[in-house]
């Protein structure tokens, strides 16, 4: 089967994006060298739906040296780097991705990958695993089971979950204490405001910022927005993470009030119409959205053009929407993913805990699928610690050890 991309003249350059952020990337490196040699996957077929970049490539490039047959999509139509792509097909890899594909070339690649019948599946949203579930499902009796990278995607297959519909196990990688806790936070707080600094060039000091959602995510992009020098506005409609918003520091009211004196708008929900209509009547001149959250429905596009006497792009990755009253306001990256539209994502140093989530997940999966049900399962915790201590010895930091005396204490022995 041939792979699906842009040109594969563009390869050289994706060699060079894997290898320097294979520098940084020291777990999945440890990762690769022990399982290169014990090939744990072969004979697996394995299908990733993942955004489409550097450090995603090198995972992938790692499950191949560890024995799978891998096939890789991408999860967004902006977040696929057409020269990484061409360099993982020069690497024997099956891609099928380009950037800036439509909605129909989208899930045609979801299905060209799922024509390699997968056993095992790496998941980033759940439209994977849906097309699985309805249109794909003569595939669903080979499959052992696959992961989910976002917080989107976990509320996806609860609800399949909970419907009594899902055919197999997954784990909620998102869940895990070695993603979420630095992936969301630390990975989306930097990479969200490079993704808006980098399209806007415009200063964030002084600027209110306002924060749909105070999840992880929503922590990290609040946090890093406050270091910028920003006066931070969260919206939140969980009343637990509004109080923790307020202990933080941080001012928090309803979209409608905020809406008349944000500067930025940030959305982190992983839900819809977050920004919507009424909102952006009452917006003031200049006023910019972007969104950090896996599809682009939490700022509501077309009602916002319904409510525009004129669309146009101004600058790569923002379009102007004036009103009928000249106000004119800013949208970001299509309101698709602005750290991967308008950036290059999260950090390596971030996705390389991510990624070694992603990596034993699926070896957990290989090796104990026909024991698991078909439901949601969180990643066993020794591997969170497992990860944790080749993250630690790669950065020369040591931590102290409890004494046999102090295990039995607390009854761990």
């Amino acid at each position: 089967m041939e792979s699906m991309i842009r040109d594969i003249k563009l390869a050289p350059s994706g060699h060079d994006k894997i290898a320097w952020v294979k520098n940084f990337m020291p777990v999945m490196r440890a990762v690769d060298e022990e399982f290169s040699k014990t090939k744990p996957f072969a004979g697996i077929r394995m299908v990733i739906t993942l955004h489409l970049e550097a450090k995603t490539a090198y995972m992938a490039e790692v499950f191949a040296h560890a024995g799978a047959e891998v096939a890789i999509t991408g999860s967004n139509p902006l977040s696929t780097q057409d020269d990484v792509a061409a360099a993982l097909v020069e690497d024997g890899i099956k891609v099928f991705a380009w950037h800036g594909c439509t909605e129909e070339e989208y899930f045609t690649f979801i299905n060209r990958a799922l024509d390699t019948k997968p056993m095992l599946l790496i998941d980033d949203g759940g439209d994977l695993v849906h097309t699985l579930h309805t249109s794909r499902r003569e595939l669903l009796p080979g499959v052992y089971g696959g992961s989910e990278e976002t917080t989107t995607g976990v509320h996806r297959l609860h609800g399949l979950a909970k419907e009594g519909k899902l055919a197999f196990p997954m784990i909620a990688a998102n869940d895990a204490y070695c993603k979420y806790l630095f992936d969301n936070r630390y990975g989306t707080g930097q990479s969200t405001w490079e993704g808006i600094m980098r399209a806007t060039n415009l200063v964030i000091a002084g600027k209110n910022v306002v924060i749909a959602g105070y999840g992880w995510c929503g922590k990290g992009g609040a946090m890093r927005a406050r270091g910028l020098g920003a006066n931070v506005i969260i919206t939140e409609v969980d009343p637990i993470k509004a109080i923790e918003a307020v202990f933080d520091g941080f001012r928090v009211m309803p979209m409608d009030e905020a809406a008349k004196i944000g500067d930025i708008f940030l959305t982190l929900t992983g839900d819809k119409d977050v920004i919507r209509g009424r909102h952006f009547k009452s917006m003031k001149n200049g006023a910019m959205m972007a969104n950090a959250g896996h599809f682009d429905c939490e700022i509501n596009i077309p009602e916002l053009a319904g409510l525009s006497v004129s669309r146009r792009t101004v600058k790569p990755n923002i379009e102007e929407f004036v009103q009928a009253d000249g106000r004119k306001l800013y949208l970001l990256a299509e309101g698709r993913l602005v750290n991967l539209a308008a950036g290059d994502g999260h950090p390596a140093e971030i996705m390389d805990l991510s990624f070694g989530v992603q990596f034993f997940s699926a070896l957990h999966l290989l090796q104990h699928h026909a024991e698991l049900k078909n439901e949601v399962y969180l990643m066993p915790e020794e591997i969170n610690t497992k990860l944790a201590n080749i993250k630690l010895a790669a950065l020369g930091v040591k931590i102290d050890e409890l004494t046999p005396e102090q295990r039995r204490y607390l009854n761990l022995e």
